[in-house]
């Protein structure tokens, strides 16, 4: 992923606080049945619900994420859920140290 991307992705405020809200899912997504924070994630719908804003927009501010390889999606049914993607979050922090 190009490093431009990466940043664009985190230039928007709701994305940035998405990123920040599934660091810590027990505690941002607590209403959350039958939680798997750890192998699926948190359901779309939660999201949406925190952010407040449209289910369209929300997929759409996770999908940029998701191409900048800052989340990953699992699908459950009809329902998808994200996760933090620890290998991105870590290249991005690489890129920091070493080009900033």
């Amino acid at each position: 992923m190009d490093q431009v991307e990466i940043f664009k992705a985190l230039s928007n405020k709701t994305r940035l606080q998405i990123l920040n809200w599934l660091k810590e899912p027990e505690k941002n997504f607590p209403e959350q049945p039958n939680a798997d924070f750890e192998n699926v994630g948190v359901c779309v719908g939660q999201i949406q619900y925190k952010a407040g804003l449209s289910q369209s927009t929300i997929s759409e501010y996770l999908s940029i994420l998701q191409r900048a390889d800052l989340v990953c999606a699992t699908r459950v049914g009809q329902w998808t859920y994200y996760k933090r993607n620890k290998a991105g979050i870590e290249k991005l922090s690489q890129i920091i140290n070493s080009t900033l």
